[in-house]
């Protein structure tokens, strides 16, 4: 269906409308044009844009900027959370929702919104008030949506709300990953669509002011994914997709190495390109490629602080108890940094508080010793952000010790200095995390990411590395996994691909 066609359609009468559109088709323009056009026509009320990433709530936000305060951008967790922070005695949940939510891997979101579905449903007239608050919602990214999100938003449909829809089945890498989950989640989709009035976007616009041929061959990847077919880099590849051979020699189930042969055309890449987003499959290998160009290249952090949480809870639970808090700091250093190991630092800073650091000492023992006694002087979460500030010191001096110790995770490690600043953890978690869905961030020019903190962002040129087959296998989460990558890239796009174990996703 044509652009025009499909703007028609949004702005119809319609109550239900489900756009599908491949990566750079446009929805996210043809999105933030509706809203910015009906919005002047909703009385009291506003516009309600879902996401399901930060990134992409930074983007609608760029695009309806003349919009003002009269629409409102959140991802859908957040939308259920303030339901679930409204409601949490009916619903039985705590007060502190943001940081309970994160508890046991971020179950507890999984928790709210199954809550939050059955409450909209129960009582609808909880959904009719925010259907009138928020007359038209489009939903942005809806694949991604779980059963208990995609009620929510049909409880807003039934209460009167209009809503409109973009989604994409092949873009789908949040949830289950295994193939029954995936086929799960595309009927749902068709079903969806069914439901309303759908069509599709087709014209690939990304690249039409960048490389044609690359979008070209990227919706030909797609399409060879979506056919159960490898991606072709044996022929006719556009002068804008380079191939590079890159064998990972680390002995290390975490690390990159490459060898010097391999890695001089890889680093001409980094040299030679102002402006390249290098993406890997996993948190460990962003790590990884951090380290394997001696940490030049910042990581994007994205908005979750997985560490964060982790120690928020501690924080939480252990107030008091020096010792459950110094297992806490050494656990959350490890995360976020290089060099500050439960070997190198971690098992001396406990042992230090658990005798009460009695013991003198000198050189690095002692430098630890005094992050240990900030712990010791306040078992609380004011101690731990004062010990995290004495740590920051110590690698600024290069104290004896602490000159090979490097912050990766720059963000997370500064967020949690300023928890001391609030009257408990659970606050400061809270306050931190809304300033900054508000402050909505973009990457550095050049940054090494994880495909999941990339989606929705866009770069004009894009290195993915080690694409081997313990990265990308051939199961859907996989080939959705490495669409996203590819379609990340405007101008450029790099694949570093090694001779021993390629992703059977390519034809070599």
């Amino acid at each position: 269906m044509s652009d025009e066609a499909v703007a028609t359609l949004l702005r119809s009468r319609e109550p239900l409308v489900v756009i599908e559109a491949a990566a750079g088709c446009g929805k996210t323009y043809q999105g933030a044009a509706y809203a910015k056009d009906v919005v002047g026509h909703l009385g009291d009320g506003r516009l309600l844009i879902l996401t399901h990433t930060h990134a992409a709530c930074s983007v609608f936000a760029a695009r309806t900027k003349t919009a003002g305060s009269r629409v409102e951008i959140k991802t859908i967790d957040a939308l259920i959370s303030q339901i679930a922070l409204a409601y949490h005695k009916a619903l039985d949940l705590p007060p502190n929702i943001m940081s309970w939510a994160w508890q046991d891997g971020g179950q507890g979101f999984e928790i709210m919104a199954s809550k939050v579905a059955r409450f909209l449903c129960l009582q609808p007239m909880v959904a009719r008030a925010l259907a009138r608050r928020f007359p038209v919602i489009v939903c942005d990214e809806h694949q991604d949506s779980s059963f208990d999100q995609h009620s929510v938003v049909m409880s807003l449909l039934a209460a009167g709300a209009i809503v409109r829809i973009f989604g994409d089945p092949m873009q789908r890498i949040y949830g289950a990953k295994s193939d029954k989950a995936a086929r799960e989640d595309r009927a749902r989709w068709d079903a969806l669509k069914a439901q309303g009035a759908s069509e599709k976007l087709i014209i690939p616009h990304r690249w039409q002011d960048g490389c044609p041929h690359l979008g070209a061959w990227i919706i030909k990847a797609r399409e060879s994914m979506e056919q159960g077919l490898p991606i072709d880099l044996k022929n006719n590849l556009p002068s804008s997709v380079r191939v590079l051979v890159g064998n990972n020699l680390s002995q290390m189930r975490t690390g990159y190495q490459l060898s010097r042969e391999h890695r001089v055309s890889i680093d001409r890449v980094l040299r030679n390109t102002t402006q390249l987003m290098i993406l890997a499959s996993q948190n460990d290998l962003v790590v990884a490629l951090r380290a394997f160009w001696g940490r030049s290249v910042p990581i994007w952090e994205g908005h979750t602080r997985e560490a964060l949480v982790t120690l928020v809870q501690t924080l939480r639970s252990e107030q008091g108890n020096a010792e459950a808090l110094a297992q806490g700091v050494a656990s959350f250093m490890d995360s976020v940094a290089a060099g500050f190991s439960p070997s190198s630092h971690g098992n001396r800073l406990i042992q230090e508080v658990r005798t009460e650091a009695a013991k003198p000492t000198t050189g690095k023992p002692a430098s630890i010793q005094a992050i240990a006694r900030c712990l010791l002087n306040d078992p609380t979460h004011i101690g731990v952000s004062i010990a995290l500030q004495k740590i920051h010191a110590l690698i600024q001096e290069t104290a004896p010790g602490f000159d090979k110790v490097k912050i990766d995770y720059r963000s997370e490690f500064r967020d949690a200095i300023r928890i001391g600043q609030f009257a408990d953890p659970d606050e400061g978690f809270a306050e931190i995390s809304r300033i900054r869905s508000y402050a909505r961030p973009s990457p550095p020019k050049k940054v090494v990411s994880s495909i999941h903190k990339a989606k929705g962002l866009e770069c004009d040129h894009v290195m993915l590395m080690a694409c081997d087959k313990m990265q990308f296998t051939s199961t859907l989460y996989a080939k959705s996994k490495m669409y996203v990558a590819l379609s990340r890239a405007k101008k450029s796009l790099t694949l570093v691909v090694p001779t021993s174990n390629p992703s059977p996703l390519f034809k070599l």
